[in-house]
């Protein structure tokens, strides 16, 4: 009879119950991610420490395999936003393709030559795009990952970070379909006096190959401004070593332009070597401030 009664108590107070749980969870939610900011970490052990007992300690090992299981999560979850973003890309793909094709006057005048070509091209536009959109959900999984070994600062400031760093990957995505592919695809298309007939496939890697990558690298003074904040890279460091700094970009630029001619080479490295010495500047304003605050921390110390 308890029982039946218990059950038939559960069944009238569930909407209440329920609209209860709804409504406090906004409250909650506010709650928890505060505290979550917030709490300092369980122990102040180095990254260097942390490897150097990987070996002798068994709860280091339990803890990176903790840790390993929990990126598989944080994959998993991006891997399925990002299907879930080139779902919805798909209903718009053709229009950005069109788009996309502007500066060789549309899509009528690329030729594919392939019998899968252009659901190629489409699938490739479509993820793209896809990354694009979902650009701020895989930066905040990241984070999340990261948060829990981060100090309260650290996490505000990574997660203050991820609108700027998404706002910079579209801004580099902009800056080449609408600079460096104008100055490029004129060079190439009249360097000698050969008929240009242009594949889909080759036109569209070229395209999203430079937009993909040039977005990647407008990350890199946000990333040292980072690291540089928590201890990791310090500003005269990066300008002492600008000449090697200037030959790692030279090979990447070799790397991800799709063509093999220096002129598209020059100006991927351009923005590049720009971005760099924007990158020590920055490094300078978040090594300034990371000593103000030791300063103040050591003179709360002192008073105590």
């Amino acid at each position: 009879m308890k029982k039946l009664l218990r059950f038939l108590w559960r069944v009238i107070t569930f909407p209440f119950v329920l609209a209860f749980n709804i409504l406090a969870f906004p409250f909650r939610f506010i709650r928890r991610a505060y505290e979550f900011l917030n709490r300092d970490l369980d122990e102040d052990r180095s990254l260097m420490d942390t490897f150097a007992n990987i070996a002798t300690d068994e709860q280091v090992r339990a803890s990176i395999w903790d840790h390993i299981e929990a990126l598989r999560m944080h994959l998993l979850r991006m891997v399925i936003a990002l299907a879930v973003g080139v779902g919805l890309s798909l209903y718009f793909t053709i229009p950005l393709m069109e788009y996309l094709a502007a500066p060789v006057g549309g899509l009528q005048n690329l030729q594919a030559i392939e019998v899968t070509e252009e659901f190629g091209v489409f699938m490739r536009v479509a993820l793209t795009s896809g990354i694009a959109i979902t650009l701020p959900y895989l930066a905040f999984e990241l984070w999340l990952f990261a948060a829990p070994g981060l100090r309260p600062r650290e996490r505000k400031m990574g997660l203050a970070g991820i609108p700027l760093a998404t706002v910079l990957f579209l801004s580099g995505m902009a800056f080449t379909f609408y600079y460096l592919i104008p100055a490029a695809l004129p060079f190439l298309g009249n360097f000698t006096s050969i008929s240009q007939f242009w594949t889909a496939r080759e036109y569209f890697k070229f395209i999203t190959g430079l937009m993909l990558w040039i977005g990647l690298f407008f990350e890199f003074p946000l990333v040292i401004y980072v690291l540089t904040s928590i201890g990791f890279v310090k500003p005269h460091i990066l300008l002492q070593q600008w000449r090697l700094a200037v030959v790692i970009i030279a090979v990447i630029a070799a790397a991800v332009t799709p063509t093999v001619d220096a002129v598209t080479m020059g100006l991927v490295m351009l923005p590049l070597t720009l971005l760099y010495f924007i990158s020590i500047g920055l490094s300078y304003v978040a090594y300034a401030g990371r000593r103000r605050r030791e300063a103040e921390a050591a003179e709360e110390t002192e008073a105590v």
